[in-house]
């Protein structure tokens, strides 16, 4: 009760930023105007990630994308036209973002039942969870109500989304920007038990980095040469299409594959929780899921600001 006191009492203030203030979703939005709307994003995710896995890793990607970026607004999902850049072109989307058609086909069916209703970034919020349940992760209600952007940022995207060579203390103050504490960032990298990375991204770690073991860069050396082979895949962890607490056990054993994920485990501030989950894949599930919630409430459009896009690519 009293956290609600607050919430009205600092909303009737003038001069508060709106953010805050909007921010308030709602699991039961669509209750009414929508009532199938979990059940059809449930079933086409299912049919999508029965039939090649690694798409629930590539939606769950694509909504921390979204997110990291002038907050959770579809933004992720424009297309670049002649008049307009989105931020699929953006350093960290090209050539490895991906889903997008799973998206589309959800909108699609989601129109015929409840057209001009739901916004993409709320079907981009559902997909990324229900993508993590089909691969044994945790469920979790998700707030619904986000409103689509008219607009996106292809620099913000450069700059806002953590590098794979990034610092212990570079991702700490990413995530801060965004009202995450450092342990919402460990927690939410835990998305990387499920899913790949190209080579270009952890090339530098497996032949530079000395805090890892000889033996997995070997093998990862196996399939990333020194020079050329950018495209090619390896497995975020050892069991890349379930949903487990695997990714942290490979952390203390120095078998972390991005440059950034080995920043969780090196003699820093995160080395307890990255232990904890390793041995209790019940206490990262139940983070995971609470952080994820959080990372959905990050700046969302709400009210009448921006809109429902018909299609998920391009402004109405």
């Amino acid at each position: 009760m009293g956290s609600t006191k607050l919430f009205v009492t600092l909303c009737v203030l003038p001069l508060l930023a709106s953010s805050f203030c909007s921010a308030q979703l709602s699991a039961n939005f669509y209750a009414s105007s929508c009532p199938n709307l979990q059940t059809i994003v449930r079933n086409a995710m299912t049919t999508a990630v029965n039939g090649q896995p690694r798409l629930g890793a590539s939606i769950l990607r694509l909504f921390f994308h979204d997110c990291f970026v002038n907050g959770c607004d579809g933004s992720i999902l424009l297309d670049d036209t002649a008049t307009f850049t989105g931020e699929k072109n953006a350093n960290p989307n090209r050539n490895s973002a991906r889903g997008y058609e799973v998206i589309d086909t959800i909108k699609t069916r989601v129109e015929a039942a409840c057209n001009a209703t739901v916004s993409c970034a709320d079907i981009l919020a559902l997909s990324a969870r229900d993508g993590v349940v089909l691969l044994g992760g945790p469920s979790w209600t998700v707030p619904l109500g986000r409103r689509d952007a008219r607009t996106a940022s292809q620099s913000a995207a450069n700059n806002q989304i953590p590098s794979p060579a990034s610092s212990l203390a570079t991702l700490i103050s990413m995530f801060s920007a965004k009202g995450l504490s450092a342990s919402d960032m460990t927690a939410l990298s835990g998305g990387h038990s499920i899913g790949f990375a190209r080579c270009t991204t952890f090339r530098n770690r497996i032949y530079n980095d000395t805090n890892i073991n000889a033996a997995f860069a070997t093998t990862r050396r196996a399939g990333c040469p020194a020079s050329g082979g950018d495209a090619r895949l390896a497995p975020l962890d050892n069991t890349q299409t379930r949903f487990d607490n695997n990714y942290y056990t490979n952390l203390v054993a120095q078998r972390g594959l991005l440059h950034s994920d080995q920043e969780l485990f090196n003699g820093g501030s995160q080395d307890a929780l990255v232990r904890t989950y390793s041995t209790n894949g019940a206490t990262f599930a139940r983070d995971f899921a609470a952080a994820m919630v959080r990372m959905g409430n990050i700046s969302p459009l709400t009210g009448t600001n921006g809109e429902i896009r018909r299609n998920c690519r391009a402004v109405n």
